[in-house]
């Protein structure tokens, strides 16, 4: 009763009728609030006809997207929005649905409204959100307006989606037009990207395979060459191409650099063995200066000597210490060796005179005249050399008692003019030391010369020893402040606990130097025992380093030792496979390994480095041997290349020789400095001809490939406007591919394979067509000849009923084959002597079923068994030479006028099957 009664109460839209609820549906108003949502739970009812009744009362666009966002399963109401959208119905205006339509995201109601609306400007705004490849496509197929069709044919960009719309779009010529063009240009382009990136990969190749080589002279400049390359190529690369550019890049960036790194340290070095060069030079010229001075002099003295040893020692000291950095040049040693010559002769010299000292001064106190000439005798004092004041005494005792001869004072007084020149040439110079020295020896001999003779040179004397005052005076106003300076600097050197001893030992050798630097200007006891106080208390501390920098000197000798024992024997047996390079890397690395094993001890420094120089000498002899050689067999490279130029062989072969020619320069190593730029450029110059014959070849073989291609072309539209008419016209054909076949080869690529096939299918039309007007001539032959198979049908019938056999004449006028003509020798004389009817019923069936498989016609039932027969025959005569249709037809037909004699009956039966056939062959294409 409950149920009944809440049945009874509750709304008709809720009743459980269907009907009752489609009609509730129909006077619902969804402008109020209940209704509307009984509305909405109607459109989700169970009934469709409820669901499309309460459908039509909702006009809002609003709320049926809400529907159809939450139940997108529900079809009616999607096809309601569709309704709605596409102005079928609601009286909604255009700018609201646009307004809508272009808020959309919905895939299937946008192609419904893209395919249904009423506005062109409605299916534009819907193709305009749709997003998909596939909706874009059937819009361009399928809508109805042109625009819109063109619209979305513009959006499928893909070469799948293009290729679609060449094939589906039948609706829309411009469509397909227009993706076929796009077609084309994306495949064009496509195929471009991959000739550049094709080409990009190449030049990686190349600049890949450059940072790899070895350093050559024009290494930087094929560096660039490939680089400008790349920078002139249109396209971008890839990421992997950009990485991997990046990398050859560096590499052969490090490679340029580590070369000039190693350029810039040779020339440093260079450089630094000039400076090296030139403080020898002015060591050797200062001290060949103090040794040729010593003979214009009256008297030599025992301070002229020590003056000398000191300069030796300084000029020892500074020639090791550049040694142990740099490799003396050949001339200069010689001319060190020649200066430590003449001062060992003078040293000599004035160890014999103090030997003989104490002899000659007893001899001149007793005046003993033959003691006195033989301890003179015993000094051997080289003519050379002035006389010391004790041997010029004993020299005036034995010329005469103290007479001098004039000549001897004309001669001194030229030599003393001579050094008044040379002490003011000094004195311009600013050169104090040696003015000093020279106007200390010009005021000795002024004393032993005769006042008289030396009056003239009084005043000039005097002058430049005013000049030489002036210029000591200056030079002791300004080292005034400079032994004051060093004085301080190098006692704060001593008392700086914090300095290492490496660094506290070179500024006191600076300081050392820049103190005797100053030589004897401002000088004084005060500052020089200040000095000297400061510069002990540092060789007290110094004392355990240069304990350990003696023994680091002994074992550096050793390694320099062990050194030269090692080139030593690479000289003695060198070995026959080294190349100049390996023997530069060589150098290099001893004069490296030399220069990191020093300082070496003083007494055995020269030793050691004149060994070293002489071993260094005889290995770059030894170089420049090899290089040389490596010269002589670059030309001998050059010569087989011009030879290789001017030989009678293939280009290519040429050039594969030029590279093994190439392969071979790369191995033999540098020539030398000067020669390898020469010898490089002519044999480049050569291979370069010799590759642009090469690449002459090649362009000529391209343009007579593209001149055959032509020739083929124009060969394929000349047969394929050509249709023949007759079967003999077979040997244009024939023709035609014998001159295919003296193209052959073509080129390859998409043309080629094009121009192929279309010859390939129009030879095979073309002998269809032969084949085919063959067949024809064969039946209108026959037809031909009926009027002489009427003449033995005739004369079969007569046979057969009056048994009157007779001969059937040929018409003069008929020019019949000789095979034919044998078939109606065969007709006559089988009227002389019949078959048996079957045999002949079965002859006329045989040859109507081989005619029927000629004509591609059926075979009856009965028939089968001459059908497997006659194919049977066919395969077992076609082992040798398959024949042609049209040979098969005239076979038949021959064997047909041979056939007889055939009553009027039997002819009746087969004729009509005979003529159908005959006519279908003349129709039917060829197999």
């Amino acid at each position: 009763m409950l149920g009944f009664l809440r049945r009874f109460l509750a709304p008709r839209w809720q009743h459980p009728d269907a009907q009752v609820r489609r009609l509730a549906a129909s006077r619902l108003d969804p402008a109020h609030p209940e209704q509307r949502q009984a509305l909405e739970a109607l459109c989700l009812d169970s009934d469709v006809g409820v669901r499309q009744a309460a459908l039509e009362r909702i006009d809002a666009v609003e709320m049926l997207l809400t529907l159809h966002g939450r139940h997108p399963e529900q079809v009616e109401v999607l096809q309601r929005l569709v309704v709605l959208l596409s102005g079928q119905s609601g009286g909604l205006d255009l700018a609201q649905r646009l307004r809508t339509v272009e808020g959309l995201d919905d895939r299937e109601l946008l192609t419904r409204v893209a395919l249904e609306g009423d506005n062109q400007q409605l299916r534009l705004a819907a193709v305009a959100r749709l997003k998909e490849e596939e909706d874009l496509i059937a819009q361009a197929c399928d809508n109805g307006i042109a625009a819109v069709r063109h619209a979305a044919a513009v959006r499928v960009t893909s070469e799948a989606g293009l290729q679609r719309l060449v094939q589906q779009a039948r609706r829309d010529r411009q469509v397909m037009r227009q993706a076929r063009e796009r077609l084309s240009r994306l495949r064009n382009d496509a195929a471009s990207l991959a000739a550049a990136r094709a080409q990009r990969e190449e030049l990686l190749v190349k600049l890949e395979t450059h940072a790899r080589a070895p350093w050559e002279p024009l290494y930087a400049g094929r560096f660039r060459h490939l680089v400008r390359e790349w920078d002139a190529l249109a396209d971008l690369p890839e990421e992997d191409q950009e990485r991997r550019y990046q990398d050859a890049c560096l590499h052969c960036r490090k490679a340029i650099s580590d070369h000039e790194a190693r350029e810039h340290a040779i020339a440093e070095t260079d450089r630094r063995r000039e400076q090296a060069a030139e403080a020898r030079e002015a060591l050797l010229v200062a001290l060949e200066e103090s040794l040729a001075s010593l003979p214009r002099g009256d008297r030599l003295t025992g301070q002229d000597i020590a003056s000398l040893r000191s300069q030796k020692v300084l000029l020892a000291n500074r020639w090791q210490a550049l040694s142990d950095l740099h490799v003396t040049d050949q001339a200069l040693r010689e001319r060190y060796d020649a200066v430590l010559a003449d001062y060992d002769r003078v040293l000599d010299a004035w160890e014999r005179l103090e030997t003989h000292t104490d002899e000659i001064r007893q001899a001149l106190k007793e005046k003993e005249l033959g003691r006195l000439q033989a301890a003179v005798a015993a000094c051997r004092w080289p003519d050379t050399l002035p006389p010391t004041p004790l041997l010029a005494r004993a020299w005036q005792i034995q010329v005469g008692q103290g007479q001098a001869r004039e000549e001897d004072i004309e001669v001194r007084l030229e030599r003393f003019a001579e050094d008044l020149a040379q002490l003011e040439t000094l004195l311009d110079r600013g050169a104090f030391k040696g003015a000093s020295r020279l106007h200390q020896s010009l005021k000795h001999r002024s004393d032993s010369l005769p006042a008289a003779s030396l009056r003239p040179h009084q005043a000039t004397l005097k002058r430049l020893g005013a000049r030489l005052a002036e210029l000591r005076d200056w030079r002791g106003f300004v080292a005034g402040p400079k032994r004051e300076q060093l004085c301080q600097a190098i006692e704060e050197l001593a008392s700086d606990i914090g300095i290492t001893d490496t660094e506290l030992d070179r500024r006191h050798r600076q300081f050392v130097r820049d103190w005797k630097g100053l030589g004897d200007a401002a000088a004084s006891r005060e500052l020089s025992e200040r000095f000297r106080s400061a510069s002990d208390r540092i060789h007290e501390r110094l004392a355990p380093w240069r304990e350990r920098q003696a023994s680091e000197r002994t074992r550096n000798l050793e390694a320099r030792t062990a050194l030269c024992d090692q080139l030593d024997a690479l000289l003695e047996a060198p070995s026959s496979e080294a190349d100049p390079d390996a023997l530069r890397r060589i150098r290099d690395q001893a004069r490296e390994e030399w220069r990191h094993h020093s300082p070496v001890p003083r007494d055995q420094a020269q030793a050691i480095g004149r060994r070293f120089g002489r071993i260094l000498s005889a290995l770059q002899s030894l170089i420049d041997q090899r290089a040389q050689e490596v010269a002589d067999a670059k030309r001998q490279l050059i010569d087989e290349a011009q030879a290789l130029l001017e030989k009678a062989l293939p280009p290519d072969a040429r050039a594969e020789h030029a590279k093994t020619l190439q392969q071979r320069w790369r191995e033999l190593g540098r020539a030398p400095r000067g020669e390898e730029q020469t010898l490089w450029r002519e044999f480049r110059a050569v291979c370069d001809q010799i590759f642009a014959m090469r690449e002459a070849q090649r362009d000529d073989r391209a343009q007579r490939a593209r001149q055959r291609l032509e020739e083929m072309q124009a060969l394929i539209d000349r047969l394929d406007a050509w249709q023949p008419a007759h079967h003999t016209d077979a040997q244009v054909l024939e023709q035609a591919i014998d001159q295919a076949a003296a193209l052959e080869p073509l080129p390859s690529g998409r043309r080629t394979e094009g121009m192929r096939r279309r010859w390939s299918g129009i030879v095979r039309t073309r002998r269809e067509r032969l084949a085919r007007l063959a067949v024809v001539e064969e039946v209108q032959r026959w037809q031909a000849c009926r009027p002489l198979l009427d003449s033995h049908l005739a004369a079969d019938a007569r046979c057969l009923e009056e048994n009157a056999c007779e001969e059937v004449t040929l018409d003069r006028e008929l020019d019949l084959p000789e095979d034919m003509r044998g078939a109606h020798e065969q007709r006559n004389a089988a009227r002389q002597n019949p078959p048996a009817p079957e045999e002949v019923r079965e002859r006329l069936a045989r040859l109507r079923v081989h005619l029927s498989l000629l004509a591609m016609g059926r075979v009856s039932q009965h028939d089968e068994p001459l059908r497997l027969a006659i194919q049977v025959e066919r395969l077992n005569e076609g082992l040798g030479r398959e024949l042609s249709r049209a040979e098969e037809v005239r076979i038949v037909l021959r064997n047909l006028l041979a056939t007889g004699p055939v009553s009027p009956e039997q002819w009746q039966q087969e004729v009509g099957e005979f003529d159908a056939l005959l006519t279908r062959l003349t129709r039917l294409p060829p197999p």
